[in-house]
């Protein structure tokens, strides 16, 4: 898509620290971390936000999932971590493109925001 950071993110036309790639999927530092460990992951297809998924992305979000666990234990955050993703102006979303941030790290708290 055009003018979408995260699609030249993938499409490698913007610089970023990539931590993980596939065919799917791309994970990268957060530019503003809001935890000792704050990453982002990126499905490489454009899709707006979680409120467009349907059931044919359940493998891209379980793929997700298990990246999160994966990454989290390689960097030695073994006592949690919190998976978000923001949809909506409401929502506090911010790029018009699916991500999930990974936080760990730190305790974090409840209710967030």
């Amino acid at each position: 898509m055009d003018n979408c950071l995260f699609c030249a993110i993938c499409n490698k036309t913007v610089d970023s620290m990539i931590l993980y790639e596939d065919d799917v999927l791309i994970a990268i530092r957060d530019i503003s971390p809001q935890a000792p460990f704050h990453i982002l992951i990126i499905p490489k297809e454009h899709i707006d936000s979680a409120a467009e998924l349907t059931e044919a992305h359940g493998p891209m979000l379980a793929a997700v999932h298990m990246l999160a666990a994966k990454l989290c234990a390689q960097e030695g955050y073994t006592n949690g971590y919190r998976v978000v993703t923001n949809i909506g102006p409401d929502g506090a979303q911010t790029v018009q493109h699916l991500h999930f941030h990974i936080l760990a790290g730190r305790q974090l708290g409840w209710p967030p925001g």
